[in-house]
């Protein structure tokens, strides 16, 4: 018998001792041994469930207790997730979360920790939910040298860029209705302005490409200033907007990393990913193109992912499943160096003060907004882009990057 204790009796923890009681037999038949719940850790009570006969409010009954194997953090927040994960690693529990927070920030010394007692500290739902994105990095497409991670990371800013596509909804609308939904949290700020998808990024960066990315240090950018009317210029141009997480290798030891709103055209893989879907999409130097999608948060998806990981942990109980994550930190390239293409909305110039500044550009006019136009420069460097687009500062709207 294989003892586990689950940290957190929210969402996701009720969710995995759900998955566990509801697919016991299989679960059992694919660790090879039985999985047991023996505490479950949370400051309230549960009348009436039955997870009161297993509750424990104090972590010092399961830091003590030998006998567990395994530990489940799905607390959130960096403490006292991170203090109770060391301590579990370091009297020789395998570690299991689903708290990107905790990855992100303190990952490479909680997986050290792991190495040097051969036991495990895994994470797979830390990104994307139930999409198996972690694994496939770590072990599936080892073979491959990748080059970009770009993905839809964030549902409920997904969701809200959807409504407001297809509805013409104002952001604040919404983000109300996302909230009443319970896609969105009270205070949504770690969604709407990327905080959450930035961690994702640098957690799938650091897979791929074996070294630390401090989210930190990525350029973020959220989807608070996107209107309507930035919608409509997308339908104009056979496009939509998405809150995109990327990051990729340009040279031999040169890359970037960030998270904005991106104008995508059709032929994106990701363009049709609608709702509170996610999708990662992944390049490498052998396999070329592959997407990951499925449901990027939720109850039962994200114990999912959870469950996968106590199952894998089972199977390696005192054996450390290598990561390709070092601490050797991974330095990103000056965002002004960075290529691409850049849409522009402007008020109050002309095409020919456009032209000045931008000699290759392509012309957008609706319609319904007589009063401005907007335009979409050719490729180049954000600090050309900078340079150029001074001349104009005084009639800029808004700037939407556009991924090809």
């Amino acid at each position: 018998m294989i003892n586990i204790a689950v940290l957190g009796y929210g969402t996701v923890g009720s969710g995995v001792v759900e998955v566990i009681n509801t697919n016991h037999k299989s679960i059992n038949k694919r660790a090879g041994d039985e999985i047991n719940i023996k505490y479950v850790l949370d400051l309230r009570d549960f009348p009436g469930d039955p997870v009161q006969d297993i509750l424990v409010h104090d972590y010092e009954v399961i830091a003590n207790d030998p006998e567990v194997d395994i530990v489940v953090e799905v607390m959130g927040g960096i403490e006292p997730a991170y203090t109770f994960v060391k301590r579990a690693l370091e009297s020789g529990k395998s570690v299991c979360t689903s708290n990107k927070a905790l990855v992100a920030k303190h990952g490479p010394e909680l997986m050290e920790i792991a190495r040097e007692r051969d036991i495990n500290f895994l994470f797979e739902a830390s990104c994307g939910g139930g999409i198996p994105i972690i694994r496939a990095l770590n072990s599936s497409l080892t073979a491959d040298e990748i080059d970009e991670i770009t993905g839809i990371l964030n549902g409920t800013t997904n969701y809200m860029l959807y409504k407001m596509s297809t509805e013409g909804c104002e952001f604040d609308t919404v983000l109300k209705e996302a909230q009443a939904k319970g896609y969105a949290e009270a205070d949504p700020t770690a969604d709407v302005e990327g905080y959450d998808a930035c961690r994702k990024i640098a957690i799938l960066s650091s897979l791929a490409y074996g070294r630390f990315l401090n989210y930190e240090n990525i350029y973020t950018e959220g989807i608070t200033r996107i209107t309507p009317e930035d919608m409509a210029y997308a339908r104009e141009l056979g496009m939509t907007i998405k809150l995109l997480a990327t990051s990729r290798k340009v040279g031999e030891d040169s890359f970037y990393a960030m998270v904005a709103p991106f104008l995508l055209s059709q032929n994106s893989p990701l363009f049709s990913v609608n709702d509170v879907f996610n999708a990662v999409f992944v390049h490498g130097n052998v396999l070329g193109d592959a997407m990951f999608y499925g449901s990027g948060a939720g109850k039962l998806p994200t114990a999912s992912a959870v469950v996968a990981d106590v199952v894998d942990e089972a199977k390696h109980l005192h054996r450390n499943i290598m990561m390709n994550w070092s601490s050797y930190p991974l330095n990103l390239m000056d965002m002004s160096e960075v290529e691409g293409r850049f849409f522009v909305r402007v008020k109050g110039t002309t095409v020919d003060c456009v032209k000045e500044a931008f000699p290759e550009v392509e012309i957008v006019n609706l319609k319904e907004l007589p009063d401005e136009f907007a335009f979409i420069t050719s490729t180049m460097r954000q600090g050309e882009y900078e340079e150029r687009i001074r001349a104009l500062a005084d009639h800029i709207v808004t700037m939407i990057r556009v991924k090809d």
